[in-house]
């Protein structure tokens, strides 16, 4: 009798095992958990200290590094031509969870922004998987604007690995790189980025 109660615990544990394992293989399910763990205040970015001196430098800054993008459209624009605007650039592909799991935060910093004519959101997919981009932001009631590459990317701006998301200030200089999920809505990140706007 009481081989069979631990074959009957074996097996229920078993299947609890396999419950679990798949509820975390299922990309619905990581993205919600990861969701999550943003929600509570992991996967914070790293925000650059803020300096008090509002002066500009004597000596301006040369932009080096830019990219061809096109949007939905096709329209080419070079983030040289952005220069005078804040540009906050987020690298992603359809297939990537963590590239999911983040963009409700860029949604609500991108909301709170669109209208300001001081800032550009670009979220490149990087594989122009244009259908999918569109399939994907419809289905989580996302509207911000969509771009893919025309040229290399700066490697400096995307490593070998995505989500990356990048900010460069008016002079078309990187001030802020991050690579990985991050919760680009926190007052932490958006004060950062009011910081780079009113320079």
């Amino acid at each position: 009798m009481a081989e069979k109660k631990n074959n009957t615990k074996n097996i229920l544990s078993w299947v609890l095992i396999i419950i679990l394992a798949i509820l975390v293989i299922t990309p619905t399910t990581r993205v919600a958990i990861q969701r999550g763990l943003m929600k509570i205040g992991l996967f914070k970015p790293d925000v650059p200290a803020q300096t008090t001196n509002s002066q500009p430098s004597a000596t301006p800054m040369v932009m080096t590094e830019s990219a061809k993008l096109s949007d939905e459209a096709g329209k080419i624009v070079s983030t040289h031509d952005l220069q005078g605007k804040v540009v906050f650039i987020n690298f992603w592909a359809t297939w990537c969870g963590p590239c999911r799991a983040e963009m409700p935060s860029i949604q609500k910093l991108y909301n709170k922004y669109k209208d300001n004519e001081n800032v550009v959101f670009m979220l490149v997919e990087i594989e122009h998987n244009l259908d999918g981009a569109k399939e994907f932001l419809a289905k989580e009631k996302l509207d911000m604007p969509i771009y893919f590459p025309e040229s290399d990317i700066p490697s400096t701006w995307l490593g070998n690995s995505i989500p990356s998301t990048i900010v460069l200030n008016k002079q078309g200089m990187l001030v802020f790189d991050h690579a990985g999920m991050a919760d680009y809505s926190t007052k932490e990140f958006e004060d950062f980025l009011i910081s780079q706007i009113n320079q």
